[in-house]
């Protein structure tokens, strides 16, 4: 994650629309921000490569102008880095708190569910996808492996956060989950498309009729074998 200290010593957004920086947001006076390449008007070539590995200093440099753009843009959690053109494992979320992915892997996932998903690349196009309620990872910056979960939290494991509407919490954490996963799928050239859930064709068994060989394979008539039993 980046440190507070970190974006406000260069004057950046720390991702909460500004209400943390004490100085002016860079964001606001630079007219030179990446714009997030729409693929349906545009080529992206980095939209489906693996993006190559970077430094922390390297990740955390793109990290700010990432989060300078969802700033700027205001109708987006997260970002990675080929979504406006730039070539690195790089990619950043926002919904409980300001998060930096920098070369991050999945270590574990499990609990499969449905998830309806968008994307600033693919813009007013959701997909219907399969996730995980719960996922560990590894980046690049951190010594510790994240742990990520949207299960519900017990009323004896409530944290104080959690009294007033411990349902929206958990939405927000399994928001926060999906939104890592996406993120991450990002940085390997995958998008939701690739991991859109189509609903498979139900096949109608066909009828036999009376006369027609039985489909046991007695070489008699259906009315006359397995009908007939």
């Amino acid at each position: 994650m980046l440190s507070r200290e970190f974006l406000t010593e260069r004057g950046y957004c720390c991702g909460h629309g500004c209400l943390m920086c004490p100085y002016e947001p860079k964001h606001i006076k630079d007219n030179t921000l990446l714009k997030v390449v729409n693929c349906f008007k545009e080529d992206n070539p980095l939209i489906h490569k693996k993006l190559r590995e970077v430094s922390v200093e390297e990740g955390n440099i793109i990290a700010t102008e990432l989060f300078q753009i969802l700033n700027q843009r205001g109708d987006g959690i997260g970002l990675a880095a080929n979504q406006v053109g730039i070539d690195a494992q790089v990619a950043v979320v926002n919904v409980i708190e300001p998060l930096v992915l920098i070369n991050p892997k999945i270590i574990e996932q499990w609990d499969e569910i449905p998830f309806y998903e968008g994307c600033l690349s693919f813009p007013k196009q959701g997909i219907k996808t399969k996730r995980y309620k719960n996922i560990i990872i590894k980046t690049e910056q951190s010594e510790s492996d994240w742990y990520f979960s949207g299960v519900e939290t017990g009323k004896e494991g409530k944290g104080s956060w959690e009294q007033d509407d411990i349902k929206n919490e958990q939405e927000r954490r399994l928001l926060e989950a999906v939104c890592v996963q996406h993120e991450i799928d990002h940085l390997n050239g995958t998008t939701i498309h690739h991991r859109e859930n189509k609903p498979q064709p139900i096949k109608n068994k066909k009828n036999i009729g009376r006369n027609e060989p039985c489909f046991c394979g007695s070489g008699k008539k259906y009315k006359k074998c397995c009908l007939g039993k």
